[in-house]
């Protein structure tokens, strides 16, 4: 009984991950809206912001930006890392739409 529990509570936690992914169509719209302007049109960065800003942009679809979990992806967006600010405006299921958009520019 007890290995039953067991197993039926990890397909709900699997089925509720299925859902909790967000849509990369809906956060390419947040993306285009609330990202692009520095992280540029395909993810690669703006040279001109970075510039200012004194920072290297990794692109989005780097190795290293996407070895990021998706757990730390929304950290990123929602708590901000470096010089980058939190971006207030992209909350709830936004940001998980903007990871599976973030997924999509993987290289």
């Amino acid at each position: 009984m007890k290995t039953t529990i067991i197993w039926i509570t990890a397909l709900g936690l699997g089925i509720s991950m299925l859902y909790a992914a967000g849509d990369a169509s809906a956060g390419k719209l947040v993306f285009d809206k609330s990202c692009k302007n520095c992280h540029g049109a395909t993810g690669e960065g703006n040279p001109a912001i970075a510039k200012m800003m004194k920072v290297e942009m990794k692109p989005l679809g780097s190795a290293e930006v996407q070895g990021l979990s998706d757990n730390d992806l929304k950290k990123v967006v929602s708590d901000g890392k470096g010089k980058m600010q939190p971006i207030r405006t992209v909350t709830g299921k936004s940001v998980d739409d903007v990871v599976a958009y973030v997924r999509t520019l993987k290289k």
